[in-house]
């Protein structure tokens, strides 16, 4: 419990400094908490109730090891926070230069998706492979930790999150003004980058600046080369003509 307590804790503080939010670090978390219950639950049904012990190959029923549920909660919190951050950093990014809660969740779950996807088919075809050493020690944490993947990917993060962001809409990135000045800031989403709208438009005002330097610099020229006199004209003034030489 006490190992519980202070990875929660860590946890919130942590996506707080990140995302400048209340919502979010307490979504993730009660995410992350359906996510593990959903794993022991099934843990618990297979290895000792008996249910498709037959169908997975289980050896035999019994109590479940003091030391699966730790592993567990561990391994799975670290990928359920891994899938948050992808997900909602993308989605940050996006509210922070345009400041649309609505076009961020689609831009940010469109970006993300394809990310948490491939990292949650992989995580699970590995702890999967596992349930085949058929050791009765391995197989729980196994498969707790497959079950635990597959529902926090595609059930909490991928469904769960956008829905219930979407329902909160802006009040979805608010963060009191004294807590704000609290936290230390952490840009995980690159909010100090420039928008877009404010470069072309700085562009947009240096440009005649350069073009009146190079047409000053181009009258100088041309000014210059009028003024000079030509070498043709130099020799040709000089050298007698040919009137002259006959005379």
């Amino acid at each position: 419990m006490p190992f519980a307590i202070v990875v929660i804790g860590l946890s919130l503080l942590l996506l707080m400094v990140a995302f400048r939010s209340i919502a979010i670090p307490v979504k993730a978390t009660v995410g992350f908490l359906l996510s593990l219950g959903a794993a022991f639950g099934a843990t618990v049904a297979v290895f000792q109730w008996g249910w498709l012990s037959g169908l997975l190959g289980v050896p035999s029923q019994g109590p479940v090891a003091s030391f699966v549920p730790i592993i567990v909660m561990a391994v799975l919190f670290g990928l359920a926070m891994d899938y948050e951050v992808f997900l909602v950093s993308a989605m940050r990014e996006d509210y922070v230069h345009h400041r649309n809660a609505r076009a961020a969740i689609i831009v940010g779950a469109r970006n993300a998706a394809r990310v948490v996807t491939s990292a949650a088919v992989i995580m699970i075809s590995v702890f999967i492979s596992f349930l085949f050493s058929h050791d009765i020690d391995i197989m729980p944490i196994a498969f707790a930790l497959a079950l635990g993947v597959l529902v926090d990917a595609f059930l909490v993060r991928m469904t769960l999150v956008p829905a219930v962001l979407a329902l909160l809409g802006d009040r979805a990135w608010w963060l009191p003004r004294r807590l704000d000045r609290v936290l230390p800031h952490l840009d995980v989403g690159r909010r100090e980058l420039p928008r877009p709208r404010h470069d072309r438009r700085h562009r947009q005002g240096t440009r005649p600046q350069r073009t009146h330097h190079t047409m000053n610099s181009r009258a100088d020229a041309g000014a210059h080369a009028t003024t000079a006199p030509s070498p043709r004209r130099q020799r040709s003034g000089n050298a007698p003509r040919p009137n002259e030489e006959c005379t």
